[in-house]
């Protein structure tokens, strides 16, 4: 499958789900990455007009858990998040965030991602750390 089929279909995957609901959009897969982005809007502010720091988790958990299973054998194995941090750096009032997941441990049945969440200056907003789980699946689960 080439990047532009990935892409499809993991948006075709995320239709009608909070990913769908908070505008996050696939934009790049790499070799042991991920790129999405997220407007900033009423969806995803909190009450002061900043970026709500729960919707930079989501995208960050978003882009790590969508990118582990890139890496598996998705007939086989599926991951599900052990732990999640961040550390809110900066707060964006509108526009785009944009957020890169790059794998740092790829294991038989753990993942650990980093997550870098940027404005569209390119200021960093949130740094995030995620940790999957990787699971096998039973013979008649697809």
């Amino acid at each position: 499958m080439d990047k532009q089929q990935v892409l499809a279909e993991i948006t075709r995957a995320t239709r009608g789900t909070l990913i769908d609901h908070l505008g996050i959009e696939f934009i790049d897969v790499g070799e042991h990455s991920l790129t999405g982005r997220m407007p900033v809007t009423t969806h995803t502010r909190q009450p002061m007009g900043f970026l709500h720091g729960g919707a930079s988790m989501v995208l960050a958990e978003t882009l790590a858990s969508v990118a582990g299973t890139l890496e598996l054998d998705r007939d086989r194995q599926y991951c599900v998040g052990m732990e999640i941090n961040a550390n809110h750096v900066k707060s964006a009032r509108d526009g785009y965030v944009t957020g890169v997941a790059s794998a740092i441990h790829l294991g038989k049945k753990t993942q650990i991602w980093q997550i870098h969440i940027r404005d569209e200056a390119g200021r960093l907003i949130c740094v995030s750390r995620m940790t999957l789980a990787v699971m096998n699946r039973k013979r008649h689960e697809h």
